[in-house]
């Protein structure tokens, strides 16, 4: 297992031109970056997805990854490459259940052919990675957090040879689980229409997309990154029985792949990147832009995604998906009249509530699901929408071609 580990070989000059544009070190922001954080907890909030049945069940699961890519050189032209790797896996769950995982880990790395380097220490290649098993965790001790007795903790790090991130930054996790379970929003009674007709009462409008306009582009849903870090139990999801959180210790099904079959992993935990540096910019994102240069629309572009396919569009982007505030800033522009939400569902909502704190309508665009892999429609509605807002089931390229069209010729001809 070598780092840097080559992911796109042998780039041509416009993705050269590319990366220096929107993804290397001269960017608007660290797009060179990929990060995210999982936690799951077993209490009585999330009893339906983790199987709580009382105050003795309190296991828990956290996954915060933090990888980094950049250009090397290669005997031709220079290839896209993972620098850096960060994977932290901590699991709380009772004694037995520990002591169980703990054994079948150490079976693992050395089945997998990793060297024993020390106490707890490990490294296959350029990869190291440190565990330890602890009575009191001292995140939960800084907390004032208490865990039942008899439970333990394991704590599993995986880092590139050459990746030393600040203790900030590592303890970014511990920061997001004092936030509390996220507590789902109440629906209101929104008006369903089958365009966005109304739109044109209320221009000039500004946007929020989510990742349904990346999955035009071809870039793959969220929940693949949930997939690729076994955050849910697939099955149940497929199957449509809702979702299951992975919380048993022992064999745990990420720790696994990454221990067993490390280097197909780690490839794998570079398919979202390399999906959105591959994706082009889609119909809807250019026919935004005309709209916003034919002064239908106003920015900032507020956006969930760390695809870049906004600023390659030609937007000035504001980001939303960061892990330093629970409720981020977002600028309203002046002359706004309406916020159009696409592709979004719960985990940026705040912009839609101050939004309309601000007076602005809100219109969201979501076909409220998506195909599954086998053909199947698989139902996804929206978390939130309230009183007043607009809701048209439809994807993006329909919804904003239809209404560039509108806007184009009219309402008069419609």
């Amino acid at each position: 297992m070598q780092f840097p580990l080559t992911v796109i070989d042998q780039l041509d000059e416009e993705q050269l031109q590319k990366w220096h544009d929107f993804y290397g070190l001269t960017a608007d922001r660290p797009r060179y970056q990929e990060e995210g954080i999982w936690r799951r907890t077993q209490q009585e909030e999330t009893a339906d997805n983790s199987g709580w049945t009382g105050s003795g069940d309190a296991r828990r699961r956290i996954i915060h990854y933090r990888h980094q890519f950049g250009l090397v050189d290669t005997t031709g032209a220079p290839a896209l490459a993972m620098t850096e790797l960060y994977v932290y896996h901590s699991v709380a769950a009772p004694h037995d259940e520990i002591h169980e995982a703990w054994e079948q880990n150490h079976l693992m790395l050395a089945e997998g052919g990793w060297k024993e380097t020390g106490p707890g220490r490990w490294e296959l290649g350029d990869l190291r990675l440190h565990t330890s098993r602890i009575e009191e965790h001292p995140e939960d001790v800084r907390a004032g957090r208490k865990l039942p007795a008899g439970y333990q903790v394991i704590d599993t790090t995986f880092t590139s040879v050459n990746c030393f991130l600040p203790k900030a930054i590592r303890r970014r996790p511990w920061e997001v689980l004092t936030h509390g379970v996220r507590v789902k929003d109440t629906p209101g009674k929104p008006i369903y229409a089958d365009n966005l007709a109304q739109l044109t009462d209320f221009l000039p409008f500004q946007v929020e997309v989510g990742c349904g306009v990346s999955y035009e582009a071809g870039i793959p849903p969220l929940h693949r990154l949930h997939e690729i870090y076994r955050v849910n139990e697939i099955e149940d999801i497929e199957l449509g029985k809702g979702t299951t959180f992975i919380l048993a210790p022992g064999r745990d099904p990420f720790l696994q792949e990454l221990l067993l079959n490390t280097e197909d992993k780690v490839l794998e935990l570079s398919e979202m990147y390399q999906s959105c540096f591959n994706a082009e910019v889609t119909p809807a994102l250019h026919a935004l832009k005309r709209l916003e240069t034919a002064g239908h629309m106003v920015g900032p572009f507020i956006t969930n995604n760390f695809d870049a396919l906004g600023a390659r569009a030609g937007f000035r982007e504001e980001f939303m998906r960061r892990y330093d505030q629970r409720i981020p800033p977002v600028t309203l522009h002046p002359e706004a009249k309406a916020l159009v939400v696409i592709g979004l569902h719960a985990d940026r909502r705040q912009v839609a509530r101050r939004a309309r704190e601000a007076g602005l309508k809100v219109f969201i665009v979501d076909p409220e699901g998506f195909p599954r892999p086998d053909g199947t429609w698989f139902d996804y509605p929206l978390e939130g929408p309230q009183d007043g807002d607009v809701v048209v089931r439809q994807t993006a390229a329909t919804a904003i071609g239809e209404l560039e069209r509108l806007l184009e010729h009219g309402t008069d001809s419609e």
